[in-house]
């Protein structure tokens, strides 16, 4: 008799888990990590029901892919049974590589890292341990498989992953500009020559998607609150580091977040995929109580300010930031705190934070018409996704002390 389980999920209602492989893959440690990693990073401290963990979005975007699949094969699609349960296998584990506190602390902790190249890394030392089961689900996960519109499924700009988190942060942080009409655009997917098209029917509802996944980044993303928290973390993991000694009883956690503050050059060459997994938001946040009370007044500053909300005011503008002003800035919080110039640093800064509605590179969102003629969206009569939508939105941010 097949296993089978059903999670009730807030967003999509009752998944299915139907599989020996998925269940081998959910009761794994490596991905129950997941419960322990906030989805949204900071942005709870904005939105308080952003609280949501990536094994919410993972399980959300399984869900999603079930129903493409199911769809695709109603049109014909060919997809074996084995592609059907390794694409699942794929999305499932697409976030594993997912550090503390997700984008927040990407390339911070594991500077040059990106979390794909890291969830990689994971997938394969799983795929050991369940005997090469993974590696038709690695091959789909890398592109490298010869359905190209298996992995558009995984990694798109119409991805299950994509529309599982616009849909899911609408929903727990209450932004309702990110609603999205997913069921429609799951209803709409084609392949045709082995890519993943959307019928014509489905154009309005994508771009409804591409607008959504707009205003989500400035109004939750790239908030300006949610910016200047998550860069106070930043700021504080760099500072930490910078004067990291295992001698300090004030500074060590004891915790795994310890091994990758000590020496880059050590991790990088024998990084111990046991210490990433074994490290959550759980660490980082012991971390941030405990050097709240650290004689480092860089350090205690930042951390009382992310445990308190006492956040450092962050200011968004077209143009970039005067020189003159952050440097002006920079002297008042050196002598108001009695430290360096340099420390202050920490304390006042500047940034960029960028954002695209639609990118013209090799994943395209192609149409595919009645006629059999294909489009890219932004090439459709009228296209509400044209030439402007597709250029970067730059903003400059300031960020500094009251």
């Amino acid at each position: 008799m097949t296993k089978r389980k059903i999670i009730n999920d807030p967003v999509h209602g009752f998944i299915t888990i139907n599989h020996p492989l998925i269940f081998d893959i959910i009761s794994h440690p490596y991905y129950q990590r997941l419960r322990r990693i906030r989805q949204m990073a900071l942005a709870q401290l904005v939105y308080p029901g952003a609280v949501h963990t990536r094994l919410h979005h993972s399980l959300g975007a399984y869900h999603l892919m079930c129903l493409a699949v199911t769809e695709l094969k109603s049109k014909g699609a060919d997809i074996t049974p084995e592609e059907e349960v390794a694409v699942k296998a794929g999305i499932l584990l697409h976030d594993i590589g997912h550090g503390p506190f997700s984008h927040a602390l990407e390339h911070v902790l594991l500077p040059g890292v990106h979390h794909e190249q890291m969830s990689l890394r994971i997938m394969q030392a799983m795929n050991d341990e369940f005997d090469g089961r993974l590696e038709l689900a690695i091959r789909i996960f890398t592109g490298q498989y010869h359905k190209p519109f298996l992995h558009q499924l995984i990694s798109g700009q119409l991805d299950t992953d994509r529309m599982d988190y616009l849909t899911r942060d609408s929903f727990f942080t209450g932004v309702s500009e990110g609603v999205i009409g997913y069921d429609r655009i799951l209803k709409m997917l084609v392949v045709h020559n082995d890519e993943l098209l959307v019928e014509e029917k489905g154009i309005y509802s994508v771009e409804k998607f591409l607008i959504a996944r707009r205003q989500m980044y400035w109004q939750v993303y790239l908030h300006k609150v949610v910016l200047a928290a998550e860069k106070m973390m930043v700021k504080l993991m760099e500072r930490a580091r910078q004067i990291f000694d295992p001698a300090d009883s004030f500074l060590v956690t004891n915790s795994p977040l310890d091994y990758f503050l000590g020496s880059s050059s050590h991790w990088q060459q024998h990084l111990s995929l046991d210490a990433f997994c074994n490290m959550d938001d759980e660490d980082v946040l012991f971390a941030i109580k405990r050097w709240s009370h650290h004689p480092d007044i860089v350090l205690s500053t930042l951390s009382k300010g992310l445990l308190n909300r006492k956040l450092l005011k962050c200011r968004l503008q077209a143009e970039e930031v005067n020189p003159a002003e952050v440097a002006q800035k920079t002297r008042e919080i050196a002598q108001r705190l009695q430290i360096s110039e340099a420390d202050a640093g920490y304390l006042v800064f500047t940034g960029e934070a960028i954002n695209t509605t639609y990118l013209l590179g090799d994943e395209r969102i192609k149409i595919l018409f009645k006629d059999g003629q294909v489009k890219d969206i932004s090439q459709v009569d009228n296209p509400l996704i044209h030439q402007t939508l597709s250029t970067p939105v730059k903003k400059f941010y300031f960020c500094t002390m009251a």
